[in-house]
This record gives structure tokens, C-alpha cells and sequence, in this order.
């Protein structure tokens, strides 16, 4: 189980200055990051290092990672809806 400060500098992550990505991202830490594998909450933080303009076109359009771990988060994040 994540530390309330770890979960706190993640939720800082997340804010991206785009609200889709906020969206998508927060949903997730918010929902189901506490009770996915690790390996997932390792790709999770990996993948808030990215640059903005890439997790656009990775979340919200419709271009791929190359790295399977991130390639298989990203589609489950693109999935995510704020009601799951």
C-alpha cells in the first residue's frame, strides 16, 4: 500500500496543466493505483516522467509507446472513464 506522501507527490505529478490528462491520469491513482501490481505502479511513475506533449499523443491520440509495460498501462489508461 502506497504512503500518503508518496500518493501526494504523484497526485502533484498528474497535474499537467491539460485537464484531459489530469482527467485520465488522476483517475487512475485515484481508483486503482493502491491495488495494482507492482510492476504497474512502477510503469504509472515511469510514465509520469514523460513530457506532456508525448502523453498527449500516447492518451489522447492515437500513437503507441514502444516499451510494452508502458504500451500495455496506456491502454488500460485510455479506457478509464472519471466514473471508474
Amino acid at each position: 500500500m502506497p504512503s500518503e506522501r508518496e500518493l501526494a507527490r504523484l497526485r502533484w505529478q498528474c497535474r499537467r496543466g491539460m485537464l484531459e490528462l489530469d482527467e485520465i491520469l488522476l483517475t487512475y491513482l485515484e481508483r486503482h493505483y493502491a491495488t495494482a501490481a507492482a510492476a504497474e505502479q512502477a510503469a504509472f511513475r515511469c510514465l509520469l516522467g514523460e513530457e506532456d506533449p508525448q502523453l498527449q499523443r500516447w492518451l489522447l491520440l492515437d500513437e503507441r509507446p514502444a516499451d510494452a509495460r508502458l504500451h500495455a498501462l496506456v491502454e488500460r489508461l485510455r479506457r478509464l472513464t472519471p466514473t471508474d
